[in-house]
């Protein structure tokens, strides 16, 4: 009876969400997309005056020297860049004070993200603690920030996250062993680019975890009950491309036509996902990466056919349509067996693209504190179209243990 109360509470909070989500109408960013298309926010950001920015990134990506065009293209235009490249997976607290200071201590005005949605994020909270005088663990939640965060611009270079596009940044507190989001509609960046060029060396297995954390986040934006037209043409959306993108991607890194639909199904998800919400795929995953440091995208892939599994009663309808725009349906199938074989589908890209089934390091003595955890996210956050109890979440979790 006291799940059931816990249930109806949920719902009513969620539905309060739903009209303040239609309210905020969040915004997008400026959109340059297309080959060469950040050097064209390089050009952008030059003509609003900005003279010295700073970039965020990771090592790897300066190593192979991809930033070099934007960053002599800036140069060029009269812009001095400082390189903060020290962004890992799962970007951690220290990490983003890191280039907290050093943006302070080079006086930078605005911030230039370029790489997966570990930069992204780490740039945007780098922005937000530039203006507000509050830690980052207070900041975890909905608007908590007081100030509008220092401006910012962001070049993705994986198809994924929709980090250029969401309210929201991720952040891993080890100290704690969590993560935790951060959401307000001033982290959506001020300009984005979508430029395909930079995504055609993405390694297979990178290419594949990040295309199945984007159309994770067209599939729990499309069955989250906050879902609502605009939302739902999105996500659709963003699944028929992936569907019909992905795995030609994987296979072929260098084709510049699936990379650009790629990256417009990542920005799709990510406007669907900033209104509707996400569910328990993602509050399972972000734990398997706070616990296990397993990539998000990776995490999210392994996670979602365990969890629709479990939705399929509340959103059956909902999945059938996802199979719909997949391309599965033949003729004469019911909404259930659609369902299915939209689950199917997913557990079969995953098995093509080398995803396992189960999470290595996790250990059963884990579980229910990984369930509390993925509870506690998900019912203050996730219009979930099934609720879980913990005993029923360990029970998902623990179908992911490895042997």
């Amino acid at each position: 009876m006291l799940f059931q109360l816990q249930v109806l509470f949920f719902k009513i909070l969620m539905a309060f969400l739903l009209i303040g989500t239609r309210i905020l109408n969040f915004g997008k960013p400026q959109l340059f997309s297309g080959a060469g298309s950040s050097l064209q926010l390089c050009d952008h950001i030059a003509g609003t005056g900005v003279t010295k920015l700073l970039v965020v990134t990771d090592a790897v990506l300066m190593k192979l020297g991809l930033l070099n065009p934007m960053l002599e293209r800036l140069k060029q235009k009269g812009v001095i860049t400082v390189i903060y490249d020290g962004v890992e997976p799962n970007p951690t607290i220290a990490q983003i004070e890191t280039g907290l200071a050093l943006l302070k201590r080079e006086h930078c005005s605005a911030i230039l993200a370029v790489g997966g949605g570990s930069s992204i994020d780490a740039a945007k909270v780098i922005g937000a603690r530039a203006t507000n005088p509050h830690p980052i663990r207070w900041m975890g939640g909905l608007f908590r920030l007081i100030f509008r965060p220092l401006t910012l611009y962001a070049v993705p270079t994986t198809a994924g996250t929709g980090s250029e596009v969401t309210i929201a940044a991720v952040v891993s507190d080890p100290e704690n062993t969590r993560k935790f989001a951060i959401m307000d509609p001033r982290l959506i960046p001020t300009a984005a680019a979508l430029d395909a060029q930079l995504m055609v060396g993405l390694p297979p297995h990178i290419t594949a975890a990040t295309g199945m954390d984007a159309l994770t986040h067209a599939v729990e934006a499309y069955v989250s009950n906050n879902h609502f037209p605009a939302t739902d043409a999105e996500a659709l959306e963003a699944t028929r491309l992936i569907m019909q993108n992905l795995q030609k991607v994987v296979k072929n890194g260098q084709d510049l036509e699936g990379r650009a639909n790629m990256a417009l199904a990542s920005f799709k998800a990510g406007v669907a996902f900033t209104s509707a919400g996400v569910g328990y795929v993602h509050a399972i995953a972000h734990n398997f990466g706070a616990y296990y440091h397993v990539p998000h995208g990776l995490a999210n892939a392994i996670v979602m056919p365990y969890v629709l599994d479990y939705s399929k009663p509340e959103c059956t309808a909902r999945l059938a349509k996802l199979a719909e725009v997949s391309g599965l349906k033949q003729g004469g199938e019911t909404d259930a067996q659609l369902a299915d074989a939209f689950i199917a589908k997913i557990r079969a890209m995953n098995a093509e693209f080398g995803i396992p089934t189960t999470v290595e390091k996790l250990k059963a003595s884990d579980i229910p504190a990984i369930a509390t955890a993925a509870l506690k996210e998900a019912h203050w956050t996730y219009a979930v179209p099934r609720y879980m109890d913990k005993p029923t979440c360990e029970g998902v979790i623990g179908k992911m243990l490895p042997g």
